[in-house]
This record gives C-alpha cells, structure tokens and sequence, in this order.
C-alpha cells in the first residue's frame, strides 16, 4: 500500500499489490484477446472483442480504481464502482477490523483501496510483544538476533493508514472547510462498457 501527495490531496492510499496484479491481468487480457481478434476465425473475434469489453472495466475498477485521497476539507473514497466524498465534520469514525471501514452518518464505506493483512498485523503485534518482554527482534526465520535499528513499536500496514485517516478527523472536523455533505457519484464509464459486453457475450453464447 502507497501513500503519497496528489493533486486533490494531502495523503493518497493505494494497493501496491493490486495495481501490479491489475496490469498483469490487462496486460494477458489484452494478449490473448489481440491474438484471438487476428488469428480467431467466424465467430470467435467477435467473442473475444465482447469478452475484453466485459473484464477490463472489471479489472480496472477493482484493480487500479480504488484509492482514498484525504485533505484538511475531508476524505474522497474511491471504490470500484462509486466514488463518496465525505468531509471530516460527517466523520464518525474511521475503524481497521477484518477490512477498513469509514462510518458517516450512519452508513459504513468500504476501504478497498487499504485491504486489512492478518498476517502482517499478527508479525507487527509479535514484534511488539517482543519489545515489551525486553526481548531482541529475532533474525530471519526466528534463528538468532536481527541486525536492524527497527527497535520501535510496529502497525500493519493497514491499521498505520487507519490511524492517520484518525487523526486527520480528529484534527479537521471543526474546521469551516470540514462542512458539507456527503456525496456519492457512480463510475458509469465503467459499468457502461462492462454491461454491454456481458450482453454481448450473453447474445453471441445463445445464438451459438
């Protein structure tokens, strides 16, 4: 997970790991639906051209779509399929369970953008347990002592983010630029191409 400036904002949290895995896929999908679109024969290059139409709005909105950006003025979630902005004065809290949540008036969104690791939260609760028994960090696969300056209390990943979208709340929402309401607007640029090439593909697998 990233987080860096952007235009809109201070702070932009993103998935490493699913913008990778997003291009991969976009990168194979448009392999293999390119192959079939010049070599296929009857039907299948129109088959193909529906399929890609239907999985790369699906790959992109679940993939590289999703980011939080957070400013003073509030936080904009951007989710696959919808975008809510949210200013810190409609905050009620920002939580990290078994995914990372922002509850505004009364509704709960949906982080996509920080996915909750159990794994890197249980290494980062062992190396704190560690530091407050007084024991030294452990070297690789637990054999020896580690040679590493790393003697400060750990946060996974996702609880490190959940923790500063806190803070931000907490520091922004009595501000005037805080007011306003929450807004939701859908990604029709992507539902569109992906609805219409699940029909297609629907229409050319029935008239087979």
């Amino acid at each position: 997970m990233t987080s860096e400036p952007d235009n809109y904002s201070d702070r932009v949290y993103r998935s490493t790991g699913a913008m990778v895995g997003g291009a991969l896929l976009l990168a194979l999908i448009a392999w293999l639906g390119g192959d079939a679109l010049v070599r296929g024969s009857g039907r299948s290059p129109f088959i193909a051209l529906a399929v890609v139409c239907m999985l790369a709005p699906l790959i992109v909105a679940f993939s590289l779509r999703p980011a939080v950006f957070a400013n003073p003025a509030g936080v904009r979630i951007r989710n696959p399929f919808r975008t809510v902005v949210v200013p810190w004065s409609r905050v009620e809290t920002v939580r990290a369970g078994y995914s990372c949540e922002l509850v505004a008036e009364g509704v709960t969104y949906q982080l996509w953008s920080i996915p909750v690791s159990l794994r890197a939260r249980s290494r980062a609760n062992r190396h704190n347990q560690r530091l407050a028994a007084g024991e030294q960090p452990k070297g690789a696969f637990g054999i020896g002592t580690a040679n590493t300056t790393d003697t400060g209390p750990r946060s996974a990943p996702s609880d490190a983010a959940v923790s500063e979208l806190k803070e931000m709340a907490e520091q922004n929402r009595e501000r005037a630029k805080s007011e306003g309401q929450v807004t939701v607007t859908w990604a029709y640029e992507l539902i569109a191409p992906a609805a219409l090439g699940a029909v297609a593909v629907l229409v050319l697998w029935l008239s087979a």
